[in-house]
């Protein structure tokens, strides 16, 4: 008789995961639950405007990880905490200050799955003798013998939709990973944890970026900076029209990001948002809504999941923000950049507002997730 393989259950503290778990369970699989402990909620707590008491229900704070063991005692399962902060702050926390110092927008939850959450889960599986994880992702993942490939699809609900942020998966993750969560939606999942009698099946959905607890990033850059004993550095600059004409200054270009209109610091007779940032000259350009409408970007740090790489021209619906309705799009090969890394050339059949760098460009072809990169 063939043992079930053990599966690893990437607990949040989160309805979604919690119900992965109990899922598993139910159906008869020797699972384990495990949470990632990834920031210390109250590191920066009342520094720079950070609110002393960070609210209850933050994707992995002390409170989601008693929710999570909770869920595990529960279901009669074994549960591990695994501290990776220190990991955490190397590839996440840092990498989003420094993006932003640099006049680009990052995205952190993307970097935190590339990362973190597949990459140290399924290493932490195979050492407690799980061969998969599972998680509450909203995604499909399949293999497909022709092509001999795992492929990434978008889920049942698609509002849920969480691809844009799991392009970055490799081959390798994707055949160790399981999103039990992909067929159904999310009111059909809080019923399911209804039926399993979990506390949390209540439990609001997570919404800011987790280690940022009063949700305002510029104060959060410039405490963490404080806490390391460094300084913003100086990137104070002229605000110039779409036409070169200094209309104004600013105090720091990570105070920006493209398709920005408050807090500009300058009035005008019409809006003005944020057209580009120039992290050289430290300056920000400024100009109408109409002047945002870009027909290309150039996207480096590829990762292919429905095809090998890119080598012709290829049509896909391109999604450059997690709210941004997948556009169509011609894909190229663009030149290699002097140190030969690849980049590839979108250019959409319609133009598209705020382009930002920093942001992730993801290419679907139809359901399928064909891959992604980071727009420069």
């Amino acid at each position: 008789m063939i043992e079930p393989e053990t599966i690893a259950v990437a607990m949040s503290g989160g309805v979604d995961s919690s119900t992965v778990a109990a899922m598993l369970a139910r159906e008869g699989a020797p699972v384990v639950g495990l949470t990632l402990q990834l920031w210390d909620q109250t590191r920066l707590a009342g520094k720079h405007g950070i609110p002393d008491a960070p609210k209850a229900g933050r994707c992995c704070s002390l409170d989601d990880v008693y929710d999570a063991r909770r869920v595990a005692e529960h279901l009669g399962i074994p549960y591990y905490v695994v501290n990776q902060q220190e990991r955490f702050e190397k590839d996440v926390v840092r990498p989003f200050v420094d993006e932003y110092l640099h006049g680009r927008t990052p995205i952190p939850c993307s970097l935190c799955n590339n990362h973190l959450k597949f990459d140290a889960l399924i290493q932490t599986a195979r050492s407690i003798g799980a061969s998969r994880v599972a998680t509450g992702h909203y995604a499909i993942n399949e293999f497909d013998p022709a092509r001999n490939r795992w492929i990434l699809r978008r889920p049942a609900d698609r509002a849920k939709d969480q691809t844009y942020f799991l392009f970055g998966l490799t081959q390798a993750q994707l055949s160790r990973t399981l999103f039990p969560l992909g067929s159904l939606t999310k009111p059909e999942v809080r019923d399911l944890a209804r039926s399993r009698g979990l506390a949390l099946a209540e439990k609001p959905d997570s919404q800011e970026i987790c280690f940022i607890p009063g949700g305002d990033y510029k104060q959060f850059i410039t405490a963490y900076l404080e806490e390391q004993g460094e300084q913003v550095p100086p990137s104070a600059g002229e605000l110039v029209a779409s036409s070169g004409e200094v209309i104004g200054r600013h105090e720091g270009i990570a105070n920006f990001t493209v398709g920005q209109r408050k807090g500009l610091g300058v009035s005008s007779p019409t809006p003005l948002y944020v057209l580009a940032i120039h992290p050289d000259s430290h300056r920000v350009t400024v100009g109408a809504d109409a002047e945002l409408a870009s027909r290309t970007l150039v996207a480096r740090r590829l990762n292919w999941i429905s095809i090998p790489t890119l080598t012709a021209p290829l049509r896909v619906q391109a999604k450059i923000r997690h709210r941004h309705e997948p556009a169509w799009a011609t894909l190229e090969p663009a030149p290699l950049t002097a140190t030969g890394e690849a980049q590839v050339l979108a250019t959409f059949d319609e133009p598209q507002r705020a382009v930002t760098p920093g942001q992730s460009a993801v290419f679907y072809h139809n359901d399928e997730v064909v891959g992604g990169g980071w727009i420069v």
